[in-house]
């Protein structure tokens, strides 16, 4: 098993279990360590009283992203925190999609930044999450855990999703 194949696995575990997500019709629209995209539409319930988009929404919809990022490894992985900016408003319709990037993952802890953008490629949010991994225990019991060996770290961060082999090394150890 590869580590794409961990973070596919990871993935359908978690959302079999995130009725969050779903009740927002969120999409998980891809998968790899240390990244996810995920989509939602904004429907008439999301909407606040200047007729926009709930900021909690659009933020929930980015800390879904965040957690299926940081979970791709199959180690059971929380928030310690995030920070929101929220830059434009969206609107009923609106397709907003939130890209997860690992911008660093050390020991148990991690940072990330979330893009949340809509249908037309403008900007509606910037996120920063913070997590913490809790050792010992696996999204999906039985499967390997997928680790980064940074080789290079810059060139490693600067590669896309699932990481280049040239920079970066993915090694496998066997989840509790």
């Amino acid at each position: 098993m590869n580590a794409q194949q961990i973070a596919e696995a990871a993935r359908d575990a978690m959302w079999a279990r995130d009725r969050a997500s779903q009740a927002l019709g969120m999409q998980v629209l891809a998968i790899g360590p240390g990244t996810a995209t995920l989509a939602m539409t904004v429907r008439e319930d999301m909407l606040n009283g200047h007729d926009t988009c709930h900021g909690g929404l659009i933020a929930t919809l980015a800390d879904s992203a965040f957690a299926f990022a940081c979970n791709a490894y199959n180690e059971v992985t929380v928030a310690a925190g995030f920070d929101i900016h929220l830059m434009a408003g969206a609107r009923l319709g609106d397709r907003l999609t939130a890209v997860a990037t690992e911008l660093s993952k050390g020991g148990r802890t991690g940072v990330y930044d979330i893009a949340v953008g809509n249908q037309h490629g403008e900007p509606i949010a910037a996120f920063r999450g913070r997590s913490y991994t809790l050792k010992g225990k696996a999204v999906v019991a039985g499967l390997p855990v997928a680790l980064i060996t940074v080789l290079d770290p810059w060139m490693c961060r600067l590669t896309s999703s699932p990481p280049s082999s040239l920079f970066c090394r993915v090694i496998f150890r066997q989840s509790p």
